[in-house]
């Protein structure tokens, strides 16, 4: 759950529920600091969004008026329940106490996009961190151990895809615009599919890592394994 990458300026998932707040709270504060002209973008769900660090990252952002989105993801669902029943307060961008904040369609990609662009701007030309909920909506289950039905209808997720799917909805922006037509829109989706075929089936063939990989890209002198240790600059394997 640890993908950082600071070459893509990318320092996230975190397998802690809303750690990634505070991380972003930081990275404004590093970005503020070494006077760079940009902004850290904190992203997180509704189930997050009541987390007590969030709070405390908040706080820290407008007291040193960091360059910090604090980006709520609102799918409507935790991890098995609403949303009405775990927050008090279900508008999530008013949560900021001191901080403005924006609710916007987070399936319109047109919208997001625009709204990003003006959130930039206006943290960095206004000195003030900033609060975005967009709203969106999840499918599926929360995970494995979650149906995905028990606390909501299939009408419902029946009737979001129909009327709110962000895919069927960019696909009737760029026919009714003009900016594309069908049969390209089709033609796009068909070379995406036989990429995503070809991807699986290349992993499917991948043979399966062997002792070594566990050490792969770990930055140490002296691996340990309880029980086993290993000389880098041998073969042998003491047990």
């Amino acid at each position: 759950m640890h993908y950082y990458s600071s070459k893509h300026n990318f320092y996230g998932g975190n397998g802690i529920v809303g750690a990634q707040i505070p991380v972003g709270a930081g990275l404004g504060f590093a970005l503020k600091y070494k006077g760079m002209p940009n902004v850290a973008v904190s992203m997180y769900g509704d189930g997050a969004a009541n987390q007590g660090q969030k709070y405390e990252a908040a706080n820290m952002a407008a007291l040193w008026k960091l360059p910090v989105i604090f980006m709520c993801e609102n799918n409507l669902y935790g991890m098995g329940t609403s949303n009405e029943r775990a927050a008090a307060n279900t508008n999530y961008f008013q949560r900021g106490d001191v901080i403005p904040g924006l609710k916007v369609d987070g399936q319109n990609v047109l919208m997001v996009r625009e709204v990003m662009k003006f959130a930039k701007n206006y943290v960095l030309e206004q000195e003030t961190p900033l609060f975005l909920e967009f709203l969106t909506y999840r499918y599926h289950g929360h995970s494995m151990s979650d149906p995905g039905i028990t606390y909501r209808s299939r009408d419902e997720i029946k009737h979001v895809r129909l009327h709110r799917d962000p895919i069927n909805q960019v696909k009737r922006m760029l026919v009714e615009n003009e900016w594309s037509t069908e049969k390209e829109l089709k033609a796009i989706e068909k070379e995406i599919r036989a990429s995503i075929t070809a991807d699986v089936e290349r992993a499917l063939k991948d043979p399966m890592p062997n002792f070594e990989d566990l050490y792969a890209n770990v930055q140490t002198s002296k691996p340990y394994i309880r029980g086993v240790t290993r000389d880098l600059n041998s073969e042998a394997y003491d047990i």
